[in-house]
């Protein structure tokens, strides 16, 4: 054989070989995963081109010209961090900005709660309340696994995080499409019901999607209930401080619980009510029986982030450390959050006016009942398809609507369009 010949039989074994690896991939077997369904309403809202489109769809603070908003609070805080010359970029502890997670679970716990006073608490930082979650559900995954339940309906999310972390997954009734408020008979049937010890996820303010929140006595008889069973309540509050204006009044049911006795979770997120939704800043704070017992959960968290995200992010922390520890700030803070609850508040006057003004079929009182970002409006899938196909109004299709996607520029175009849908689809 010549050297040429050997050569054209090499290279065709090579092209032989190449064939057969791109005919088969370790991955031939991954299928397209469905796109979320949140994220992708963003998406198409920003596709399209029609210059009055709507989007009450994603859940992130608007102002009245629909624009994103830097609270000014966060500007000045962002121009001291960078100003500080002793600051640098190094790692944070695995557990993170300890001013940060101490000022947190204060801010939710409140300063004179007993497990503050007693020193019966221990934070994680995060990345955000998506992190804060996840942290917990693993967490409870490996030292105290049991069924979990989750609010039917309830934010998208909290089912792909608890069963990814191995969690046996259950829910129980929040909505009630009847009086278009809480499922409060269904909810105590299904605790009281639940496997002795089982987990309960309860949003304290602001319950995404719903927009109902349990009042004092309801939590009181929801808390026996959780006590009867020897059950675990995880407290997820994204929302304290945006959904009243009143950071106390949004923390009082967390704080009902500690003042009863209950060891518990609370995962918080700082996207919202400091408007650092880029930056993943959140906590994930415990309540333990006795301060002895605070290092070893600290040391399990701290193990279960290093095999996750080894160090949480800076820049977020030294953000909310400063508003939180900082007097004037904080004050300066307290005020921009009432301004953005007390719009998001008119917009439920408002829409509520203009619905009762066009005589849409239907009771809409639960526009104003409902509180915090998001409002579920009753309306069906087959209504918001035509919602965003005519109207060019993006919205989830189990008719949630983010309250601070509306202003008075685009609201009557808004409700002229939900009457429609009401009176004809």
């Amino acid at each position: 054989m010549t050297v040429k010949e050997r050569i054209s039989q090499l290279a065709a074994q090579l092209t032989g070989s190449t064939a057969v690896m791109t005919q088969t991939s370790a991955f031939q077997s991954v299928p397209l995963a469905p796109p979320d369904a949140i994220l992708n309403l963003n998406t198409l809202y920003k596709a399209d081109t029609y210059p009055k489109k709507i989007n009450v769809g994603v859940g992130a603070y608007r102002d009245e010209d629909g624009k994103p908003w830097v609270l000014p609070v966060v500007k000045k805080a962002e121009c001291a961090i960078v100003e500080d010359a002793s600051l640098d970029h190094e790692y944070l502890p695995i557990d993170g900005l300890r001013t940060f997670t101490d000022a947190s679970a204060k801010l939710i716990l409140g300063k004179n709660s007993p497990a503050v006073l007693e020193n019966r608490f221990g934070g994680i930082q995060t990345i955000s309340g998506s992190g804060a979650v996840r942290l917990g559900a693993d967490f409870l995954n490996r030292w105290r696994k049991a069924p979990v339940y989750i609010s039917n309906p309830t934010w998208g999310n909290h089912h792909d995080i608890f069963r990814d972390a191995g969690l046996d997954v259950h829910t129980y009734p929040y909505w009630n499409p009847e009086v278009r408020g809480l499922a409060l008979k269904g909810m105590l049937d299904t605790i009281k019901g639940a496997p002795k010890g089982s987990i309960f996820v309860l949003h304290p303010c602001a319950h995404n999607p719903t927009g109902v929140d349990p009042t004092p006595d309801e939590w009181k008889l929801i808390a026996e209930a959780i006590r009867a069973g020897a059950h675990f309540p995880f407290f997820d509050c994204a929302y304290q401080g945006f959904a009243s204006g009143d950071l106390d009044k949004d923390a009082a049911a967390v704080r009902y619980f500690v003042e009863e006795g209950f060891e518990l979770l609370v995962a918080q997120s700082y996207s919202k009510n400091i408007g650092l939704y880029g930056e993943r800043t959140g906590c994930l704070t415990i309540v333990t029986k006795s301060a002895d017992l605070v290092p070893n959960v600290r040391s399990q968290m701290c193990k279960l982030q290093r095999a996750s995200i080894s160090n949480p992010p800076a820049f977020g922390a030294r953000i909310v450390s400063m508003i939180l520890n900082d007097e004037q700030l904080f004050a300066e803070w307290t005020q921009q959050l009432k301004i953005m609850a007390n719009r998001i508040i008119h917009m439920r006057t408002v829409l509520f006016a203009l619905l009762t003004e066009l005589g849409t079929p239907g009771t809409w009182n639960h526009i104003v009942d409902q509180i915090g970002m998001f409002t579920f409006t009753g309306l069906n899938a087959a209504q918001v398809k035509v919602l965003r196909d005519t109207y060019h109004i993006y919205l989830t299709d189990n008719g949630r609507i983010s309250m601070a996607g509306l202003n008075t520029h685009n609201i009557r175009t808004f409700a002229e369009a939900v009457d429609f849908v009401v009176r004809n689809v």
